[in-house]
């Protein structure tokens, strides 16, 4: 696949200084002027100042100039105005919004965790001595930047644009919603009908459900204002998550273990319909994560604008 990684994203808030003190709680690295960075993604999320919550700029990595070139033969079939400059290529989804820019970067390689050793029925791995995850003690740091849920005004529209157009690939679909990838990661971009294009949430790797769980209660520390659904375990993508709140009211994720698409003719997409569209175990859904508690005043907000 010539597309290879979300590189990162730009998020419009309306209160910069107290989101970029969130995320740096959550464990990313402060770089200045509402930069940040992941332990190996490098810059991954930028903050600046919007009139409302929003995901401004989602950047796509692709190999080298020819890919850029495809994806603008792709987008002009589906007479979708873009901008080509140099090594990056800049469009506009109507449906949800955000600019997507394609940029020629070098692929990420990630250096290997440690293997964890676990006892089980009839399995010691770990004799006379403690689990090395309840030993650390060291803040949690997140990989990188795995996936982003964008809410669209048009979803097939949005799914078109993203796999027709820029080239990603559909890994699952649930009623109204596409499951979408641009490296093998199951899931780098969901796009979902919305009633307004806003950002949903922002997911970040983390080496296993250990560091999920010890980077949320960390969070949590103070502020239980911030819980929003976890712990618990996906069923479409396979991953382990726990989902928070930022003071501008998006959802992040930390998320372990999941789903790697590395063959695409061994994957064959579902369409989920049930409750495993949402998980395969954990705590109840709580309804502010289906139906964000701001969301109305986000349309209002849209509406007054426009």
């Amino acid at each position: 696949m010539p597309l290879h990684r979300l590189a990162r994203i730009t998020m419009g808030v309306p209160d910069v200084d107290t989101t970029h003190d969130y995320y740096a709680d959550f464990g990313l690295t402060a770089l200045g002027r509402g930069r940040f960075a992941s332990a190996d993604g490098g810059e991954q999320l930028k903050i600046v100042p919007a009139a409302r919550r929003r995901l401004e700029e989602l950047v796509i990595a692709v190999d080298d100039a020819d890919d850029l070139g495809r994806i603008g033969t792709a987008l002009d079939r589906l007479e979708m105005p873009y901008v080509r400059d140099g090594h990056c290529l800049r469009a506009v989804d109507p449906g949800t919004e955000v600019t997507v820019t394609v940029e020629v970067q070098p692929r990420l390689v990630q250096p290997a965790a440690e293997p964890v050793p676990h006892n089980g029925p009839g399995r010691v791995e770990r004799p006379d001595g403690r689990a090395p995850a309840v030993l650390r003690e060291g803040p949690v740091r997140p990989r990188r930047l795995g996936h982003v849920v964008l809410g669209s005004t048009d979803q097939p529209a949005s799914q078109r644009f993203f796999t027709e157009g820029l080239g990603f690939k559909i890994s699952d679909l649930v009623p109204g919603a596409a499951f979408l990838r641009c490296s093998t990661d199951h899931h780098n971009v969901l796009v979902q009908q919305a009633p307004i294009p806003f950002l949903h949430h922002s997911s970040w790797q983390v080496d296993d459900v250990d560091e999920v769980g010890r980077g949320a209660t960390r969070m949590l520390e103070g502020h239980p204002e911030r819980h929003v659904w976890g712990l618990g375990r996906h069923h479409v993508g396979s991953n382990f998550f726990w989902y928070l709140k930022d003071p501008a009211g998006n959802f992040s994720e930390y998320f372990a273990d999941m789903d790697c698409i590395v063959d695409d003719q061994l994957w064959t997409p579902r369409v989920w319909e049930d409750a495993r569209s949402l998980y395969n175990w954990g705590p109840p859904v709580p309804p502010s994560f289906l139906h964000p508690e701001d969301l109305a005043a986000l349309m209002t907000g849209a509406h007054d604008a426009s």
